[in-house]
């Protein structure tokens, strides 16, 4: 089964240089004329072929529902929070949406902001999240969250660079390197891109790729907590990676998303407790899995002031042009509720409303070892990840979707290394949880 973002490849079309006329053309229909302009289509785009992993789910579940008008769909696909934000961050957001309708508030709240986000909540970020390592608020650059900033981070690359990516890992990875030009066409024998090196993460390594034998990338791409694995690299593996990514003169993009579900002392909660780590790491990291953002969009990457390009020049100063060109600043009123998080009662609540995600991920793997099946995750990540050996994983969604109106996530739409396997997300009602676990016993024990 190939990734999801070829499931559709040999059915389209690529528009290119030898297909364009040298005028517009008009298509006719019964009723209409529609003129074609002479722009041709970003290649790199087609080579896509389908649509983006999540909305493909989402249409599945829909014919699902379509067929079954009764059914009562419980998700534990795409890993959306359900939970309200907690009271002490609204309470700031509130503050902060009121005094927009003030003189003396718009002044304090209203209009563009730094694009690199307001000071005092870029201090508040280092101080909560890094003070126990040599993190400046200078290098913290506050945005809309981590999937626009690995877009905004690829822009800021361009094309040209060999990439290496975890696999299974978050699909953005591949796709924005491909819609920026660092790849080839998706090769339907290995089920990847060419020109891109895909670096197995598998039970039997322990989910953290063989570094030692991995092949000299640009940049590479590295999450941990690993969605959809759950994995959670230990100091000596980050310490490996470092070390790889000096001795390479890579330049590491670190998703540390889901940073706060870590429990385990030896998992380090950011890249820069690693010595070394701000001469070759990006970190990216956001609210959306913390504190419910997951719609409200705020985040943040650091671009430590040590990171350079090959010629000298500081890979900071070339992101900052980039949050200067294409963002105006996160939203006020985000940026209001990021404070708060940040506040000692902000920072509990966070913890609360983390500690029942991970409950609810330590039901659903109890379920599933109860089940007899081969199980990874769950402790320190809100993703349990679930082996059907010999199985295709699109196969396995649709048969529980069917069986039990349960939506899971694929997980060869993480990557090759993620047949097999399929993603249940701890995102949920704790009573929706409940019933998933009794349909799935009842499913299962059959």
């Amino acid at each position: 089964m190939m990734m999801m973002s070829s499931l559709s490849s040999r059915g389209v079309s690529h528009t290119g240089g030898r297909g364009v006329s040298r005028g517009a053309r008009s298509h006719r229909g019964l009723n209409q004329t529609i003129c074609m302009s002479t722009v041709t289509r970003n290649a790199n785009i087609g080579k896509l072929a389908a649509g983006y992993l999540f909305p493909e789910i989402a249409r599945r579940r829909n014919e699902h529902l379509e067929a079954n008008p009764d059914a009562k769909i419980i998700s534990l696909g795409i890993g959306d929070t359900t939970e309200p934000i907690p009271q002490p961050i609204v309470d700031g957001m509130v503050e902060s949406a009121k005094g927009l309708g003030t003189l003396d508030g718009y002044g304090k709240y209203g209009g563009y902001g730094a694009e690199q986000g307001q000071g005092p909540l870029r201090d508040a970020i280092a101080e909560r999240f890094y003070s126990h390592v040599d993190t400046s608020a200078a290098d913290i650059f506050v945005s809309d969250g981590s999937k626009c900033d690995i877009g905004r981070i690829q822009m800021m690359f361009g094309s040209g660079h060999s990439v290496s990516v975890q696999d299974p890992s978050y699909p953005a990875y591949v796709d924005t390197s491909v819609i920026i030009g660092n790849t080839g066409l998706f090769n339907d024998d290995t089920s990847q891109f060419d020109d891109i090196q895909y670096m197995a993460c598998t039970a039997g390594n322990g989910f953290f790729p063989d570094i030692d034998s991995a092949k000299k990338s640009d940049i590479v791409f590295f999450c941990s907590p690993n969605n959809p694995t759950g994995a959670a690299a230990t100091r000596e593996q980050l310490t490996k990676l470092v070390a790889k990514c000096k001795a390479d003169g890579s330049i590491l993009i670190y998703d540390a998303a889901y940073a706060i579900y870590i429990e385990n002392p030896d998992c380090p909660k950011t890249i820069y407790e690693i010595p070394g780590a701000d001469e070759v790491a990006i970190e990216t990291c956001s609210f959306s899995k913390y504190a419910g953002f997951t719609g409200l969009r705020l985040g943040w990457t650091v671009v430590p002031e040590n990171l350079t390009f090959s010629d000298g020049s500081k890979v900071k100063t070339d992101y900052n042009r980039i949050m200067s060109t294409c963002f105006n600043g996160a939203s006020n009123v985000a940026q209001a509720a990021g404070m708060a998080c940040c506040s000692d009662a902000g920072y509990k609540s966070m913890l609360d409303l983390v500690a029942y995600y991970k409950e609810n991920a330590l039901i659903l793997k109890k379920c599933f070892e109860e089940l007899g099946f081969e199980v990874h995750g769950g402790t320190d990540a809100p993703y349990v990840w679930v082996g059907f050996p010999g199985k295709n994983s699109w196969d396995v969604f649709a048969e529980i979707l069917s069986g039990t109106s349960i939506v899971t996530t694929p997980g060869a739409g993480f990557g090759p290394a993620g047949e097999g396997f399929v993603r249940a997300s701890a995102f949920g009602h704790r009573e929706n949880i409940l019933e998933a676990v009794d349909r799935l016993k009842d499913y299962f024990k059959k």
